[in-house]
């Protein structure tokens, strides 16, 4: 058995992680063995590597917040879970294994037959872009919506929720080589970002008000998506790509009331209540298994080839997840 563990945090996150060997321990009461099938690395894998996320595990620590598994085996006393099921692992967890043990209690069946891959990426694109669409401000079908980083991960998934409720999307991008994969999940508008951003949106929407603007880049680009937004607009930041705090203007937070405000999928899962948190996954589960709800996967990597993995990752100009597939 290997995992992916790290022992400090650094700059260059591919120097501080390493596959190294592990023992597990003997079952206790209520626990589960779990073979893990998929694992991705998110941005915030990356960060948390670097030591620049805003909740860090100590240390050492294995790498993974997210994935899917097969149960190995259950403690006698376990009900209700079985050798051969495929489970949602617990967010955290330290994904990046070839097994784990987990409470079972925290392990979520899942459908046989979808790709494990796809639901490896579940705990926390999908909710992401679903919550920003439905908990920042009322939409109605027809509305319009514009976000940055469309080609990121939680960008895709919008543009599908999104079409599913009727919303119409303005995409931003920073390159012209991932225009033609935001259009082909479906998207009614994609601009490269730029000065003239406003503009360029009031012409392709043809002056419709945008009311909610989505920023994962922050700097200047928070701005730029400001000036895209209707007058008492919100504009709501879950990222930083950029590497700059968000830039905005006394022009538009005073004269053009926007509202600026932030959001993090943790804090969100610490204030809902379990009933919502599994109405939420359950919404996304049955779309993943029926296909319409996926994302691309670029590349994947055994648990050795954990250092290249994290390497690609980091990555800029990538065109999908990268995925851990520690067995293989």
């Amino acid at each position: 058995m290997k995992h992916a563990r790290y022992t400090q945090r650094g700059p260059v996150p591919q120097d501080v992680i390493e596959a190294v060997e592990f023992d597990l321990p003997a079952l206790a009461p209520g626990q589960a063995l779990v073979e893990v099938l998929a694992a991705p690395i998110n941005p915030s894998d990356v960060l948390t590597l670097t030591g620049e996320y805003g909740s860090l595990p100590p240390l050492p620590a294995v790498g993974g917040n997210e994935g899917v598994g097969r149960v190995a085996a259950v403690a006698d006393d376990v009900a209700g879970l079985s050798p051969g099921q495929t489970v949602l692992l617990p967010v955290g967890c330290g994904t990046w294994a070839t097994h784990l043990v987990a409470e079972a209690r925290a392990l979520v069946p899942l459908p046989e037959g979808a790709d494990p891959q796809q639901l490896a990426m579940l705990t926390v694109n999908p909710p992401t872009a679903r919550l920003l669409l439905s908990d920042i401000v009322d939409l109605e079908p027809g509305d319009w919506v514009i976000q940055n980083a469309a080609n990121s991960a939680v960008g895709g998934y919008l543009v599908q929720l999104a079409r599913a409720r009727g919303l119409r999307t303005v995409n931003v991008v920073r390159r012209e080589g991932a225009v033609a994969d935001v259009e082909a999940l479906g998207a009614n508008v994609v601009l490269v970002d730029g000065d003239d951003l406003a503009a360029r949106v009031t012409e392709a929407t043809g002056g419709a008000k945008v009311t909610l603007g989505i920023d994962a880049v922050g700097g200047m680009a928070t701005e730029r998506m400001a000036q895209a937004l209707a007058p008492g607009g919100t504009l709501v930041n879950y990222g930083a790509m950029g590497g700059e705090p968000c830039a905005i203007s006394p022009g538009s937070l005073i004269f053009r009331g926007i509202t600026l405000r932030g959001f993090w999928l943790a804090h969100w899962f610490k204030v809902t209540d379990a009933a919502t948190r599994n109405a939420l996954f359950a919404e996304l589960v049955g779309l993943i298994a029926k296909g319409q709800l996926k994302a691309r996967v670029q590349e994947t990597y055994g648990i050795d080839r954990i250092k290249d993995a994290v390497k690609a990752a980091a990555a800029g100009e990538r065109s999908g997840k990268v995925m851990i597939l520690p067995n293989g």
